[in-house]
């Protein structure tokens, strides 16, 4: 990580033969390309395969796809051959917005974009691989 980098805002966990580097919950949302950027360079550094974000850190604008925030991040992380898996409860932006809801179920189909509930369905996801 870099000197910077405040080392209690990343766990990197080996799940199901992945090294998924886990953002911490708390701190600052992630809101924009550069915060997306700063975490892609620390899940390479960490040697990952996934980069691993709480619901509660990202910013509003993820979910409201019009942003351009999702898929910039989402972009960002294929280009550099990581996964991104999404962690957490996002019913309340699915009942908000039909293009999330196809997204989400779009992501479902393939591997480099997750939405998961919580570790545990992420783990059940990486060891059927």
């Amino acid at each position: 990580m870099n000197p910077t980098a405040d080392e209690s805002a990343f766990t990197v966990l080996p799940i199901g033969g992945e090294r998924v580097l886990l953002c911490a919950a708390a701190g600052a949302p992630i809101a924009d390309a550069r915060a997306a950027t700063d975490l892609i360079g620390e899940a390479s550094f960490a040697g990952a395969t996934v980069l691993a974000l709480p619901v509660a850190r990202l910013d509003v604008s993820f979910f409201r796809l019009a942003s351009g925030l999702a898929g910039e991040i989402a972009q960002k992380a294929v280009n550099y051959r990581l996964r991104l898996a999404v962690i957490g409860d996002i019913r309340a932006h699915l009942r908000r917005s039909a293009p999330l809801r196809d997204w989400v179920r779009e992501c479902g189909e393939g591997r480099a974009v997750m939405f998961v509930d919580d570790l545990d369905a992420l783990a059940r996801i990486l060891s059927r691989e």
